[in-house]
């Protein structure tokens, strides 16, 4: 039997095909402590939204409710809905691996597979969504991932080497064309470059800025000047005193780091606290 290729729409193969997502009163548990109350935020299509907040408020456990990643944590549990172009994700009739392929997911520590190839690397996530291709389209959309992560130029001449053998900068954009080969809509970004050093920071920064309008990006960052640079839209979250976290302000990110309108944000904004 012929391979063929079966990716999304032929617009998604330019990746010029972002959707928005929604969150409606989201809130979660571990177990029997709250760690969200009732959140709700617009993430807009084709745009970089930031989520900012000290440790523990709930930033992470919010991006892993929005591609249905938190139900994989033993004893955790979510209510609330997660828009995807206006459908829930946790609808019974959505699948969980749509809501994965659609909604990739870029993690804090550089995560390839350490002795698998460059190639085959950006080309392991068609096998896990089910997706057959023919070695031609594979080697196109390996540049072309590889070209959009910012990537191409540094590797292209050794990509059967092992994606291990990368620096850990070049090892995080690898990870970024690898969640790409599968043609989500949406990216999310756990402190993508919590680990990296100031040179590979600002590379994967500026992949974030080239990756903008073509795929909806919702990061979480401690950096503010990151966020400042990166984002069009900001989200403040806050856990006080032992309560579960929530958003205390949010809008555009000039808005939040310039008039913002609570206090709160203020101070944290300006390193205050946090």
């Amino acid at each position: 039997m012929t391979d063929t290729v079966v990716l999304p729409d032929p617009t998604a193969v330019t990746g010029a095909n972002p959707a928005a997502l929604e969150a409606r009163a989201v809130s979660a548990w571990f177990g029997s402590h709250k760690v969200l109350e009732r959140v709700s935020l617009t993430m807009p299509a084709g745009e970089v939204t930031a989520l900012i907040g000290p440790s523990g408020c709930g930033k992470s456990t919010f991006l892993r409710t929005l591609n249905r990643m938190h139900e994989l944590i033993p004893a955790a549990a979510m209510s609330g809905e997660v828009l995807f172009e206006g459908e829930d994700v946790y609808s019974p009739g959505r699948r969980l691996t749509d809501a994965r392929r659609r909604i990739g997911m870029v993690f804090q520590k550089p995560n390839p597979f350490p002795a698998m190839s460059i190639y085959d690397n950006v080309v392991a996530g068609l096998k896990l969504t089910g997706v057959r291709a023919t070695r031609r389209t594979k080697d196109e959309l390996v540049e072309e991932c590889l070209t959009r992560a910012g990537l191409w130029k540094e590797v292209h001449d050794r990509l059967r080497k092992p994606g291990g053998a990368l620096s850990g900068g070049q090892q995080q954009r690898l990870c970024i064309a690898r969640s790409l080969a599968v043609r989500p809509r949406v990216l999310l970004m756990d402190e993508p470059c919590s680990a990296l050093d100031p040179t590979s920071t600002r590379r994967v920064e500026e992949t974030i800025t080239e990756l903008a309008g073509e795929v909806t990006i919702v990061i979480v960052t401690h950096n503010m000047q990151q966020a400042a640079r990166v984002s069009a839209q900001c989200a403040f979250f806050l856990a006080e005193q032992g309560t579960p976290g929530r958003i205390v302000e949010h809008g555009p990110t000039e808005q939040i780091f310039g008039s913002p309108t609570d206090q709160r944000t203020a101070d944290y904004v300006a390193g205050r606290f946090g």
